[in-house]
């Protein structure tokens, strides 16, 4: 199984999903991301982090409210942002990149 950093430190854009089972705007999100991922799969890979199990990851990124969407390339951040988003929105981002 690949390692997180082996993940984001590929040449291909990741769109990192920090979230929580308790969260509702996560909830919302998750059918959102779904339809990121079968319009833009040959461009973005996209994973989901659970904060509550990786506490570390999320502490190492700075994350302080779900859902924040954090994009990488190489590595390195791109591009992050709290709070849901639509799918409009996520694709427009995603061009930008």
């Amino acid at each position: 199984m690949e390692s997180f950093n082996q993940i984001i430190s590929g040449t291909q854009l990741v769109l990192v999903d920090f979230y929580a089972t308790w969260c509702g705007p996560c909830k919302m999100m998750h059918p959102v991301l779904e339809q990121l991922k079968d319009q833009q799969a040959e461009r973005l890979r996209i994973i989901k982090i659970d904060v509550d199990k990786n506490p570390a990851l999320a502490a190492q990124y700075q994350v302080q409210s779900v859902p924040t969407l954090i994009a990488f390339r190489e590595g390195n951040v791109l591009w992050r942002q709290s709070g849901a988003l639509t799918l409009s929105q996520l694709i427009k981002i995603v061009d930008q990149l």
